[in-house]
């Protein structure tokens, strides 16, 4: 039997590994591995997607190639993580989970749709943000991927705020 080939590596102190066997997860983290975000673009309707997936979830389609995407957009939702279920993320608590709508292909395939990916907010290093840039970041907040390592080969894509982009008001949901 052939040894498959296993993208290792840790993040915030947690062990990860991702077998060949899962084709399209693998290639994904191996392009951000290289700091570099690749989407799988379907070979028929030439839609974007994410996540990576076997068939177009639009046209059915199997055939896809993987296509360089720029790794800027919003904020459309988020999540503060108050409670911390993972043991490895209860130091950096609260944090955010965000669903960042891209530029690339906004509003696609319809006004109610787009390109949105789910990651962490990080500082411009690539560290879970701090409580006074999770108080500062909302829906609207202009955000960049950044890479945090976590092996050869292998790195996780988050987002930090784009201090380079005009930032409107974001809006938050209601503090208690």
């Amino acid at each position: 039997m052939a040894e498959m080939d296993v993208l290792t590596g840790e993040y915030l102190g947690m062990r990860l590994a991702l077998s060949d066997i899962d084709v399209e997860n693998a290639e994904f983290f191996r392009y951000c591995g290289a700091h570099d975000l690749h989407l799988q673009k379907c070979d028929s309707c030439s839609l974007l997607r994410y996540p990576p997936m076997t068939g177009c979830p639009w046209c059915a389609t199997l055939e896809s190639t993987w296509a360089p995407v720029e790794g800027v957009g919003t904020v459309y939702s988020y999540y503060e993580v108050a409670h911390a279920i993972q043991p490895a993320f209860r130091d950096h608590l609260p944090y955010l989970v965000l669903l960042v709508e891209l530029d690339t292909q906004r509003a696609q395939p319809s006004p109610d749709e787009g390109l949105r990916i789910v990651a962490n907010l990080v500082d411009a290093e690539g560290q879970l943000a701090g409580p006074d840039l999770v108080a500062k970041v909302g829906i609207g907040s202009r955000v960049k991927i950044v890479y945090s390592d976590a092996g050869e080969n292998f790195a996780i894509p988050n987002f930090a705020l784009d201090e380079s982009a005009e930032q409107p008001a974001p809006w938050r949901y209601p503090q208690e």
